[in-house]
């Protein structure tokens, strides 16, 4: 087996994204975290491949429009939530192989990454992923956690260092073992922000929430041996088609974060008691003309941010803005 497909199997190429020239020898002592996670990543995915996010590779783009809900305002001042803006979303398959057959179990969690642009130029995104936690809580520990199934190829003796990692990283064990079965459409695929932010009103009052980005169509997944026969582009050919019938609908809400919960942790799951604050509708219509490009040019990061929300300490959020400018500069040359 190799290092890429131990990996894969564990689906942990989430969130963050990042495209530099690949090095098959250990990277040095002093090179940046977000150079040496960018390693990592076209390590384990045999890239860079050119033109190609390092991660969530593989996606679509569609357009429509932000719609808030009544009570969106009251949460937070961000100008998106007085008003209905357009938006640009494009939802991914995980791994940095931009030919990942969409019903690969190493294909989830799958990736959605919405840009909300306001009628003045401004914009604000939100970047999340179809799993409600992540497997680490620093991007120090992520890098190891590359490092760690990129060193455990055929013949490594056991415990591997994957193994070991998993064995004292509970949290990344949990995340590996939660099935994730293959979905029928992106369109019924539900979406979690496991990063959180600070929504702060006109009124000065401040909350911390995670997005969730919730379907309105409810279809069950596919069977594992569904998946195994499915086009490799099911997922990409089928959301175009759907769109072609009539709109797609997503509910877009915060879950607020309860007195004790872990602001700064990506690993902990909320309970799923905590309040729910409807923010809006996301109602996509298109897909974009010319995908190549499209998806090639835009950075989504999840701290372009308006007045009215803020990041928390979650230094797996704080980390990934330098990584995306890394992989935008690398994936435009």
């Amino acid at each position: 087996m190799n290092p890429f497909r131990v990996f894969s199997i564990f689906s942990l190429l989430t969130v963050i994204c990042f495209v530099c020239p690949a090095s098959a020898d250990a990277p040095p002592a002093n090179q940046p975290l977000p150079i040496a996670l960018v390693d990592a990543l076209n390590k384990l995915s045999s890239g860079p491949h050119p033109g190609y996010r390092a991660n969530h590779a593989k996606g679509i783009m569609v357009e429509g429009r932000f719609t808030p809900s009544p009570t969106a305002a009251a949460f937070s001042k961000a100008t998106h939530f007085r008003e209905g803006v357009p938006v640009l979303v494009r939802f991914s398959d995980t791994t940095g192989v931009p030919t990942m057959p969409d019903g690969d179990p190493a294909a989830s969690p799958h990736g959605i990454a919405i840009r909300f642009t306001l009628p003045n130029g401004a914009f604000t995104d939100i970047v999340s992923i179809s799993a409600n936690s992540f497997p680490v809580a620093t991007p120090e520990d992520f890098l190891a956690l590359l490092r760690a199934a990129g060193s455990s190829g055929p013949g490594v003796p056991k415990p591997t260092p994957i193994e070991n990692f998993m064995n004292t990283h509970p949290a990344a064990a949990k995340f590996v073992s939660t099935p994730r079965p293959a979905p029928a459409s992106f369109a019924t695929l539900a979406f979690y922000g496991v990063n959180s932010f600070k929504f702060t009103n006109a009124k000065g009052t401040s909350r911390f929430a995670r997005y969730q980005i919730i379907p309105v169509a409810k279809e069950p997944p596919l069977s594992d041996a569904a998946a195994k026969t499915a086009d490799p582009n099911y997922l990409m050919d089928e959301l175009p088609a759907r769109l072609a019938k009539g709109p797609v609908k997503f509910r877009l809400l915060a879950q607020v974060a309860g007195k004790d919960d872990s602001i700064n942790d990506p690993t902990v799951t909320w309970p799923a008691d905590r309040e729910l604050v409807a923010l809006g509708t996301i109602t996509l219509t298109k897909t974009v003309a010319d995908q190549v490009q499209a998806q090639k040019l835009i950075m989504f990061s999840p701290l372009n941010l308006l007045a009215g929300i803020e990041p928390s300490e979650d230094p797996v959020l704080l980390a990934r803005p330098a990584a995306y400018g890394v992989s935008f500069s690398q994936r435009i040359r």
